[in-house]
């Protein structure tokens, strides 16, 4: 169950609605570095939850807050698109080319959304619900949470930068320092599983010995033109995790060339393809058992 309270979670003020900066606010609601994609990460993560209660809880906690997010930034969107043009008439008495195609705002917020915001990225993609991460392994999708809240951290600095509005830039300055945490949140948990000696390698509950222990901490260089010696933390000494050693080499294949069988007639490749494997006697095995 859900409850909602009336006022916003921080203030949202607009000193000057920028109709082109509502635009870009989308991307931050329904793009995949935006809220409605961290909301459903965490949401979804917390409703198919199992072991430990609190890791639900929490996940139930902060997804839920992230609604809230979505709603200041919808908000935002809205306020931003207060006093904005909603006849083109308008713009192409200002400018032929009809106000730099209406100063850089999304025309669905005139045609779509009466001047509101949408579930939409700044390009007007709807919100893609494959962008959403809930592998059922704790370990993983906390790795996959702290990508999530740093790709959001970095694109919320950069609409900081994008804007002079001191509420905007307020506002932007609460979401940001909300992704610090949350990426703390994040790393916290997998400290408390841990830390890298445990959790790793993902999933921590298949047993090693079953990989090929060849390959699993040996480093492939595919660069042709690279020196041999790749040099790096990931190429000498203890793997992260402890339960190894790496090491690196130039790949070579280790397979064979593939080598497919001949199409199904009833498939209707070309003639040309099908005569290189005999294909007549084929069609004709094919005719005779139907």
């Amino acid at each position: 169950m859900f409850y909602h309270d009336k006022k916003l979670q921080y203030r949202v003020r607009v000193d000057k609605p920028n109709p082109m900066f509502a635009r870009m606010l989308q991307q931050a609601i329904g793009g995949i570095e935006g809220e409605i994609r961290v909301c459903l990460q965490y949401l979804f993560q917390a409703w198919g939850s199992r072991g430990p209660v609190k890791y639900r809880d929490m996940l139930l906690d902060t997804g839920t807050e992230e609604i809230a997010h979505i709603e200041m930034l919808a908000t935002a969107v809205a306020l931003n698109l207060e006093g904005a043009p909603a006849s083109l008439k308008d713009e192409m008495a200002k400018d032929k080319m009809i106000g730099a195609v209406m100063g850089g705002m999304d025309p669905r917020h005139i045609l779509s959304s009466g001047m509101a915001a949408m579930a939409v990225d700044s390009n007007g993609v709807p919100f893609n619900g494959s962008w959403v991460v809930g592998s059922g392994n704790i370990a993983a999708d906390m790795y996959a949470n702290v990508m999530a809240e740093s790709t959001g951290r970095v694109l919320a600095t950069r609409l900081w930068e994008a804007t002079d509005d001191p509420g905007m830039k307020d506002m932007l300055s609460f979401l940001i320092a909300r992704d610090t945490m949350h990426q703390n949140q994040w790393l916290a948990v997998i400290e408390e599983l841990g830390g890298l000696k445990n959790v790793h390698p993902i999933p921590n509950s298949f047993p090693q010995d079953m990989e090929n222990q060849e390959f699993n901490y040996k480093f492939f260089s595919t660069n042709i033109e690279a020196d041999a010696d790749v040099q790096g933390r990931f190429t000498s000494g203890p793997s992260m995790d402890g339960k190894g050693e790496f090491s690196a080499v130039r790949i070579t294949p280790q397979g064979q060339e593939p080598q497919l069988g001949p199409p199904d007639p009833r498939g209707h490749a070309q003639k040309e393809q099908i005569e290189f494997y005999g294909g007549d006697s084929l069609i004709d095995k094919v005719k005779g058992a139907l």
